[in-house]
């Protein structure tokens, strides 16, 4: 079907790998005679040797399959080709392969085999199986032989690996030169979007000591509503009530917190609040946010080619869509000097809009704004930055992946303007942490702080009118 013509073979009988292992076989063992010993516990399990030496064995016979794959498809064909014709190809080519090399396998293991073959084909190898396992949020590869793999927000290993080095820079070369891309010892890394939207980033040896590194984030095809991330108790409906009414009112957002806290995703949820007939642009390094709106215009920025121009940052993005008529402007992460921009965008008429920056905490986070300001090269005195913040930024929600995994919106905090040179600031809501059970599962509850909301006059006016009780404190019990 893909095939082209197999070359014909020049000799009539078994291959040169089976003859000499025929050959090999037909030589007369030498006999050694040892002093008898006393018999030793194995250092190993001999179920996990055996198993070790199938797997191995395994590896082989697909690197040996893939190989005349490759000899044999017409890879031209494959593009209009449907996944059910490409595996029947796969399975004749390997059946033939495996007849001439005198291997036989059991009815899964040809089936194993052939899926495999197939992803190395069409896929990315063996995190394959990963990016189609939906319990997965990220895949961290440490070189061929470890890959790791987050599942509600703990890691653990698995039993995949790439055959060597070899293997794995072939599945990282196929990503990126896939969107245009390119990583070699001149260009040693690579931030890329995977086809269905996962973040993917690569870094390889000289720089990677022990084996290329990759880590892909990857994409969530359901998005997580506000109701979603309630059931699943990062935060409490009170709360959630309080947040539709910030974004609805048009508040200035940051959502604050480390790596894999959930940033994103709390993000995307906030953005369900706004108005269907708002005009929204969002800026990106990688496109992730998922917006429901009818009107939203999406940017991403772009890296310097190999010439080491045609670079788009985020501030050119950002200096762009100010002049394409927002109502708000979304920044999916602000990590640079892009952040003047976002605050005079935010202190010019485009109220609403939102960010997220990394940061401990609500007061850290504040502080990341000052050093970025400085990092952009302007020269203002401490207290006009401090005023642009103040003025620009209205709430600051904060969130924490805890040690036993889990993700907790942990404090919600207002901005309330300056007291002499420092930024005051008040919390609403925070998680109180009471303990942690004997598996290591925190025990904590959600709180207000019994500090009534800055912008309550604001929320009524827009007819949201929050009760008192929204905002006190629920006693421990």
């Amino acid at each position: 079907m893909f095939s082209r013509y197999k070359k014909p073979s020049e000799t009539g009988g078994a291959p040169a790998a089976a003859q000499s292992a025929t050959a090999t076989a037909s030589k007369p063992r030498a006999t050694i005679k040892r002093a008898p010993v006393t018999p030793k516990v194995a250092a190993a399990p001999a179920p996990m040797d055996k198993e070790r030496k199938r797997k191995e064995r395994m590896a082989e016979i697909k690197v040996e399959l893939h190989k005349r794959l490759l000899e044999n498809l017409n890879l031209a064909a494959l593009e209009h080709a449907s996944e059910t014709d490409l595996k029947a190809e796969i399975q004749s080519i390997s059946g033939e392969a495996l007849q001439e090399m005198g291997i036989v396998l059991n009815k899964d293991e040809r089936a194993a085999l052939h899926q495999d073959l197939f992803d190395e084909v069409m896929g990315l190898g063996p995190l394959e199986a990963l990016l189609k396992d939906d319990s997965v949020n990220d895949i961290l590869v440490n070189g061929p032989q470890q890959i790791f793999v987050e599942r509600a927000g703990k890691l653990e290993i698995t039993d995949i690996t790439f055959k060597d080095e070899r293997h794995l820079l072939r599945i990282i070369d196929k990503i990126v030169t896939a969107v245009g891309r390119r990583v070699d010892e001149s260009n040693p890394y690579v931030d890329a979007r995977l086809a269905d939207g996962s973040r993917f980033n690569a870094m390889v040896p000289p720089i990677a000591v022990d084996g290329s590194l990759v880590s892909i984030r990857k994409f969530k095809k359901e998005k997580l509503g506000i109701d979603d991330l309630v059931k699943f108790g990062a935060f409490t409906e009170e709360m959630a009530v309080y947040l539709q009414a910030a974004v609805a009112c048009r508040l200035n957002v940051i959502v604050s917190g480390g790596t894999g806290s959930g940033k994103t995703t709390t993000l995307n949820a906030l953005s369900s609040f706004i108005d269907n007939s708002e005009r929204i642009l969002t800026i990106e390094d990688t496109a992730e946010l998922q917006l429901q709106q009818t009107h939203v215009g999406r940017m991403e920025s772009r890296p310097a080619n190999v010439e080491g121009k045609g670079a788009v940052t985020q501030r050119d993005c950002l200096r762009n869509a100010l002049r394409m008529r927002p109502d708000r402007i979304i920044v999916g992460e602000t990590r640079g000097e892009e952040v003047i921009d976002m605050l005079q965008a935010m202190n010019t008429g485009h109220d609403g809009s939102m960010t997220t920056i990394h940061a401990n905490s609500a007061r850290d986070g504040v502080s990341r704004l000052e050093n970025m300001v400085a990092m952009a090269g302007i020269e203002m005195p401490l207290k006009a930055v401090r005023s642009q913040i103040a003025s620009a930024v209205n709430l600051i929600v904060q969130a924490s992946r805890l040690q036993d995994g889990s993700r907790r919106m942990v404090s919600i905090t207002e901005i309330t303007g300056m007291e002499g040179e420092v930024i005051s600031m008040q919390e609403i809501f925070r998680y109180e942490r009471l303990g942690i059970t004997p598996d290591n599962k925190i025990i904590g509850r959600f709180n207000a702080t019994g500090v009534r909301s800055h912008y309550s006059e604001r929320f009524r006016q827009w007819g949201y009118d929050l009760p008192a009780s929204l905002f006190e404190p629920v006693a421990a019990e």
